[in-house]
């Protein structure tokens, strides 16, 4: 299970980011964080695996408080993290096959990771990852060479190389089209049902929300205004979320 309690995040400028956030994820869950940009929702996916500081409040994972951990205690901890990012954050000009071995990098020693020294057992788990996310023949090629989408999946098969219990996906569709971002979306399902891993995942579009979130929390100026299922989120909910004047867009 993962408790944040009384989440608070302000930013060297006196931004406030989260301001007492304080939610739980059940095992397996497949939880959406959705609100407005600038509410706060990358900001909390990376004060969970400490990418971001928090200013105030804990993070309990398994009972283990990872605001409290050391900085050798976080590459164990980060293992079992998984992170998926809205840009990619692939090395462009590095093979498919050096990107998603680099997820393995908290398994091996940083001399080994120095000359990117990895096992043939790793190379092996590379290449089946690739094959689940149907890229096992991009290998070998340029990660800028593919598409938006196709460099999504090399992201997940990088996220899966760490043999995560958690993955925190930070807008992993918001640049990709309406069709690209229901392939993603269902294969990080798939993992989410076939593998037990736990998903929070930040998304815009509330049809995307209710089709694969099993429950949704939402931000505003950096505040939970909502917890509850998907179906919940009627049309005063969503003014609330979004604002007055905002209306729904379809995502098809």
């Amino acid at each position: 299970m993962l408790k944040v309690e009384h989440l608070t995040k302000v930013y060297p400028n006196g931004t406030v980011a989260l301001k007492d956030v304080s939610f739980e994820v059940q095992d397996g869950e497949f939880l959406a964080v959705i609100g407005l940009s600038g509410s706060g929702k990358s900001t909390l996916l990376r004060c969970i695996n400490r990418l971001i500081e928090p200013t105030e409040g804990r993070i309990i994972w398994n009972d283990v408080d990872i605001t409290a951990a050391p900085a050798s205690e976080m590459r164990t901890i980060r293992r079992q993290i998984g992170m998926i990012f809205q840009q990619f954050n692939l090395v462009k000009r590095s093979p498919v096959m050096t990107n998603v071995l680099s997820g393995r990098l908290g398994y091996v020693n940083p001399l080994q990771s120095l000359f990117n020294y990895f096992s043939a057992e790793d190379r092996a788990r590379a290449l089946k990852n690739l094959d689940r996310l149907g890229l096992a023949d991009k290998a070998y090629v340029r990660a800028d060479s593919l598409s938006g989408g196709q460099q999504q999946r090399v992201g997940i098969a990088r996220a899966l190389m760490q043999e995560p219990k958690l993955i925190l996906a930070d807008e992993p569709v918001a640049s990709l089209d309406p069709v690209l971002s229901h392939s993603i979306l269902k294969y990080l399902e798939q993992l989410n049902r076939e593998d037990g891993i736990t998903v929070l995942c930040s998304l815009h579009f509330l049809d995307l929300v209710h089709r694969y979130a099993t429950r949704a929390i939402a931000l505003k100026d950096g505040q939970v205004v909502f917890k509850g299922l998907p179906k919940e989120i009627d049309d005063a909910q969503f003014k609330a979320i979004y604002g007055q004047d905002a209306e729904r867009v379809s995502i098809i």
